[in-house]
């Protein structure tokens, strides 16, 4: 495999992590306000969108880490 695709996949897979963690950042500041201020059940229902970004960032890395290792064959 050539090493530069991989580089550059790996590099748009990583602004891809960052990404979603920046909105689950986001979205966790909001539901905290939201409990912050009492509304502890809407707090809880904005939190829910965390985990499909945590679970898209996760499999990114996967990814991220398969290729790497691919690079180093």
């Amino acid at each position: 495999m050539d090493p530069t695709i991989i580089n550059e996949a790996i590099k748009a897979f990583l602004g891809e992590i960052h990404s979603r963690l920046s909105e689950a950042t986001r979205i966790a500041k909001a539901a905290e306000a939201c409990a912050l201020a009492g509304s502890v059940t809407e707090a809880v229902t904005l939190s829910m969108d965390i985990e499909q970004l945590s679970y898209e960032a996760g499999r990114l890395q996967d990814a991220v880490s398969l290729l790497n290792r691919l690079s180093r064959e």
